[in-house]
């Protein structure tokens, strides 16, 4: 079914996992540079002091990866070749898992990712809050964000207020005169969200959700304290670099810049004048984000370009390929910085990033990274899971595990509909999440 009828608000939102179950959770990471299907088993858990936000054990169960072709920059350029990579990915992860996967939650990058706060509030006169009142507050918000162009992804309640007081997280049954709600809203243009469920129908799958790129990774490789302090997290790609900030628990800001881990293999195999494929080994082999003394004196053979015999290898100094590559690395850095710090929440990054991505793992890079935000940097992981192979457990599948993740908190999102307002707001165990499923039910 398409996701894009006449509806206006044709976007698939996920149904809340139930506590009591277990469930089968399929998974497609599209990047520049991979597609990764994973397939996990979603077990109930226990509290617990550790990762206590999530409510399901995760076991990866199969998981297949493939070189990606036909993306650039995180924009389908080719259905035909996308199509092919998806259905190879999806088919390795079916064999490892032994069963047969029929929808997906699927990331986004590409579309211009757009991130708003809208603020709405309404008249209570005096008195108490009621689950009505939340229900018109949070729909006067909703309806702001609705544009004919682009869909909403994610919308999140960031924090209520009650007479101009901000911070409240559950204002039922509290007094006042004016209730207030800030609602973070994260939204894509409309052609690409069409494009990106075309590539995965032609492989005869269906979208189950669609989930931001910068919030997928930011669930994956930043840990409960992160979240709920402030923390940026920079995912980096192979085409592009996206931003996520967290605070109180809740995604407040998303960004992306047009860099990533392939811009650096381009500037070697050009300054260089090496293929690409030798340019990608040099930059894992041998390249550094920091220069150093010694790598004047360390001499490195570039293949040539030609496929000539009696072209022989050049040496050049290993301080030419730091060079390069520092330069595109300190670029893109100082992009992030400019953007975190016109996007507003610089302060409530406070000290705090973590890079992840597959593009983070160059040497040097979190030293630099650290010189140019002025923060405190750590490498991010994903983090909560079993079952990944060792292949699989470092910053380059975050944005996989992150969706693996997602639907223990899609629950704490609320969107707008036909009908009014599709509501869950917070845990599963909390009062207001109770309160959005008795507006379902009645609404």
């Amino acid at each position: 079914m398409s996701l894009f009828g006449s509806s206006h608000f044709g976007l698939p939102r996920l149904k809340p996992l139930s506590s009591k179950r277990s469930h089968i959770v399929s998974v497609l990471d599209i990047g520049s540079t991979k597609v990764v299907c994973m397939i996990g088993r979603l077990t109930p858990r226990e509290e617990s002091q550790i990762l206590p936000g999530r409510t399901h054990n995760i076991e990866i169960i199969g998981i297949g990866h493939q070189r990606s072709r036909g993306i650039k920059t995180g924009v389908i350029a080719d259905l035909d070749a996308l199509e092919g990579v998806i259905r190879l990915a999806v088919d390795a992860a079916e064999r490892m898992a032994g069963l047969t996967v029929e929808s997906l939650i699927v990331n986004l990058t590409a579309g211009r990712l757009g991130s708003d706060i809208y603020t709405a509030t309404i008249d209570l006169g005096g008195q108490e809050v009621e689950l009505n009142d939340l229900k018109k507050v949070l729909s006067a918000a909703c309806q702001q964000s609705l544009r004919q162009d682009r869909s909403v992804l994610h919308s999140l309640a960031t924090g209520f207020s009650l007479d101009g007081e901000r911070g409240i997280r559950d204002p039922l049954a509290m007094y006042g005169d004016a209730l207030g709600v800030d609602m973070h809203v994260v939204t894509a243009e409309r052609s690409a969200l069409k494009n990106l469920e075309l590539s995965v129908n032609r492989a005869h799958l269906s979208v189950e959700g669609i989930v931001a790129t910068p919030y997928a990774s930011g669930l994956a490789a930043l840990v409960d304290d992160e979240v709920e302090l402030g923390c940026a997290a920079i995912d980096m790609g192979g085409g592009t670099t996206t931003i996520s900030v967290f605070a109180e628990g809740k995604l407040v800001h998303t960004d992306a810049v047009g860099l990533g881990g392939h811009h650096v293999t381009t500037d070697l195999a050009r300054g260089l004048s090496t293929r690409i494929e030798d340019a990608e080994r040099l930059k894992v082999v041998h390249a550094s984000a920091l220069l150093n003394s010694s790598d004047e004196r360390e001499l490195i053979s570039i293949p040539p370009i030609g496929e000539d015999d009696r072209d022989q290898p050049s040496q050049v100094p290993r301080a030419l390929v730091s060079r390069i590559v520092s330069a595109r690395i300190e670029e893109t850095m100082e992009l992030i910085r400019d953007r975190i710090q016109r996007s507003g929440f610089s302060p409530i990054v406070g000290k705090r990033v973590v890079l992840t991505g597959g593009a983070s793992q160059l040497t040097g890079l979190a030293e630099v990274a650290r010189r140019i935000l002025a923060r405190n940097v750590r490498i991010g992981r994903p983090m909560g899971v079993s079952g990944l192979p060792t292949a699989a457990k470092g910053p380059a599948f975050s944005t996989a595990v992150g969706l693996m993740i997602y639907p223990q908190v899609a629950d704490m999102e609320t969107h707008a509909s036909q009908s009014g307002l599709l509501m869950s707001l917070g845990g599963n165990n909390s009062r207001i999440a109770r309160m959005g499923q008795w507006l379902k039910e009645s609404f």
